[in-house]
């Protein structure tokens, strides 16, 4: 999930937040090479936050307004 985040330069810059399956490991440096093979250079996620699950409510929904 990537929602963005305020920055005071750009003023809101892409924030990934990863949840790994058990037994994974992944760094924050390779989620950013993995999307910049992928997307454009903007698009990719300078903070990466690992999280053990994503805030949902009721209808399963994730409340991206925890995120930021």
């Amino acid at each position: 999930m990537v929602v963005g985040v305020p920055d005071e330069r750009r003023g809101e810059i892409p924030k990934a937040v990863v949840v790994l399956k058990p037994g994974e490991q992944l760094t924050a440096e390779e989620v950013q090479a993995f999307c910049r093979e992928r997307i454009a250079f903007f698009k990719v996620p300078k903070l990466v936050e690992f999280r053990a699950w994503l805030p949902k409510n009721a209808a399963f929904k994730v409340l991206k307004g925890e995120l930021k």
